[in-house]
């Protein structure tokens, strides 16, 4: 963590100093105007205002119905890949203090001896090895929450969530997103449902609104758009106990097929007593819906304690209970535009998260799926907003976003189906039932879907061709940037490569030396230090403004193959170790050798071309933009022009 760039600083390093600037910092009332609006204080919402937190011109206001900060959340799984996401904000370890560890799955079958009976017929690793620095954890949605809202109000600007705010209407200026539209062309009007306000109305003008909201989404509906899909018509049950049980597996997330008496799902729940249990219920009838049942949670409990036979449940207490229909529906878009419309104009409204895509919660994806949408949103709106990123730019949320809901929602589906489909005995082929060893086989093969690595995005302005994929087999275009150990050099400490990327809205560019490069005059790594410092078309001379730090868009920092005790630090290039801050101080923390002394070579880890090295170019939602050799400076410029703008 580096602070005191601009001068020393006291106290805790995580609070920037406030943004005292006129309306900077806001009040009781909504103001007029605002860049961004967020309706919705769920993890899309609070992610997208956590990161839009991290640029004080940016005026961003999220509102809520709610009366106050959630207390207890319904999703708990998150997902490695959204931990690693949670790193670049900066409370990646409280989380992963707090949390239940998901080390391993356990899987139940009825007993062959006695199929009234059910018995454990395997125990896997939960994520295979080397899949992701960080673990599978289960956590209360509301701790989340109050992490983000700890980041957003330790920002300049403070920002708060404004609650009991309920959206009665959005309105979009018929020429929002053209060259003629005004300023702020969305309108939106609140009601206020606070007891001291109750009734009163606010209306706020935006740049841009982000509809957060939920399945029952205020913001989709104004767009005319709806959540299509199917239902499976059956019911489940949840609910969170403190339990006395002899079921051996209680500590471990496992999955449990009875003959007769339907499924179970157990999620252990963090501080070592709580737990999760899923319980499956009757099939609804076509059209019914599961408010009609009137289902208790001793209906939950008695149904549970009959799955679990011979093993016994004695439920002390019921934090928090509930049931739902499994279906999964999507949007069949993520904005405001349509047909032509897109190709003419910017998008203005966006939604995000179960406003655009729902699905059943048993394989924990609806969290971190709706906190990746924002996190990819984010960096493109303050860019935009900021004059940096190219206004297009904002129609791929909805490209990228749409088409991994669409992944989610077909996985969901087998997903669920086989989940409450009856176990087949040895022999038999039911064609409603299923086989245990196929649910554990696909629940193995699905295990990177479920981590959340296994999203990749298509080639398009914002993703290379794999033209020199093979000078990095492991950093996949399209995919997440994969971490792995290295050690600086300026101080020897071993360190994880991802980890130096916050979520700051820059780009990083990753410069992999070959065998023999040190850094000296003529090596490729000195060369193309040489372009980005000097040439006329270096991403720094075109995309800098003047008198900002280099790494102000572009965050440059070089990997080496050799021991980190046998390079000269004193004998780098200048741009990798640059002048910053108003004081002009040198940041240390640009480069890195492999972490040697632990095995873990990152060039053998992430298959880099050892002879010609490479460049990594990686988007601020950490996904890989491009790999290119060394000296391709011509077609990184033209990659980058394409998507920033000159400022210069």
């Amino acid at each position: 963590m580096q602070f005191h760039l601009d001068g020393f600083r006291a106290g805790d390093p995580t609070i920037e100093p406030a943004n005292t600037a006129t309306d900077a910092l806001q009040g009781d009332t909504l103001p007029s105007e605002v860049d961004v609006l967020i309706v919705g204080n769920g993890p899309a919402g609070l992610t997208l205002a956590a990161q839009l937190a991290a640029f004080p011109n940016i005026k961003t206001r999220i509102v809520d119905q709610k009366d106050g900060p959630m207390e207890l959340g319904q999703a708990d799984g998150i997902a490695c890949r959204t931990i690693e996401m949670f790193n670049a904000f900066g409370f990646a370890e409280r989380v992963l203090k707090e949390a239940y560890w998901v080390n391993e799955v356990s899987f139940w079958k009825p007993d062959p001896a006695d199929r009234s009976k059910i018995a454990r017929t395997d125990t896997i690793q939960d994520t295979e090895d080397g899949l992701s620095e960080f673990p599978h954890v289960i956590l209360n949605q509301a701790r989340v929450h109050d992490f983000y809202l700890d980041v957003m109000r330790n920002a300049p600007n403070r920002l708060e969530p404004d609650y009991s705010r309920q959206v009665i209407d959005v309105a979009i200026d018929p020429k929002a997103g053209t060259k003629s539209s005004p300023s702020h062309p969305v309108t939106v009007t609140l009601e206020r449902t606070d007891p001291d306000h109750a009734g009163q109305r606010e209306t706020v003008r935006a740049r841009y609104v982000v509809g957060c909201d939920g399945a029952r989404s205020a913001v989709r509906k104004s767009l005319g758009r709806e959540l299509r899909g199917d239902s499976a018509h059956q019911a489940w049950g949840v609910m969170d106990v403190l339990c006395v049980t002899d079921f051996p597996d209680i500590r471990k997330k496992a999955t449990i097929h009875s003959a007769n008496e339907g499924n179970v799902l157990i999620i252990p729940r963090e501080g070592g007593y709580l737990v999760r249990l899923y319980v499956e219920l009757d099939k609804l009838a076509e059209g019914e819906r599961v408010a009609s049942r009137n289902i208790t949670s001793d209906h939950l409990i008695a149904a549970a304690q009959r799955i679990l036979h011979p093993y016994t449940l004695d439920v002390k207490e019921i934090a928090w209970w509930s049931v739902y229909e499994i279906g999964q529906r999507l949007c069949e878009k993520f904005d405001n535009l349509n047909g032509e419309a897109s190709a003419t104009r910017i998008p203005n409204v966006f939604i995000a998260g179960d406003a655009c895509h729902t699905h059943s919660p048993k394989a924990g994806q609806g969290m971190n799926v709706s906190m990746q949408d924002t996190f990819n949103l984010g960096w493109k709106l303050a860019g935009v907003l900021e004059g940096r990123i190219k206004p297009e730019i904002l129609h791929s949320y909805s490209e990228e976003r749409q088409a991994i809901a669409k992944e989610l929602i077909d996985f969901d589906g087998k997903f669920a189906k086989m989940f409450s489909a009856r176990p087949n005995e040895d022999g038999t082929t039911d064609s409603n039932g299923v086989d245990p060893k196929e649910f554990q086989k696909y629940f193995i093969q699905q295990g990177r879907f479920t981590a959340g690595t296994a999203t990749r995005y298509t080639p398009s302005i914002l993703t290379g061709p794999d033209t020199h994929q093979d000078l990095a087999k492991g950093f996949v275009i399209g995919m997440r940037f994969h971490s792995a150990p290295v050690v600086r050099l300026s101080d020897a400490k071993p360190v994880h490569l991802g980890h130096c990327a916050k979520a700051d809205g820059r780009w990083r560019l990753y410069a992999f030396a070959s065998k023999e490069d040190r850094g000296q005059p003529g090596s490729g790594i000195h060369a193309l230090c040489d372009f980005l410092q000097n040439a006329p078309i270096s991403p720094m001379a075109k995309f800098n403004r003047n008198g900002e730090d280099p790494d102000s868009v572009v965050d440059v920092q070089a990997i080496f193959q050799q021991p980190h005790r046998s390079l000269a630090i004193e004998a780098m290039p200048k741009l990798l170790l640059p002048r910053k801050g108003k004081y002009g101080l040198t940041d240390y923390e640009k480069i890195y050798c492999p972490d040697l002394k632990s095995g873990a070579d990152i060039f053998d880890l992430r298959s880099i071309d050892r002879d010609h090295g490479c460049m990594v170019l990686v988007r601020p939602d950490q996904y890989i933009s491009h790999v290119l050799p060394l000296d391709a400076y011509g077609q990184l410029s033209a990659f980058l022009s394409n998507i920033l703008i000159a400022q210069n």
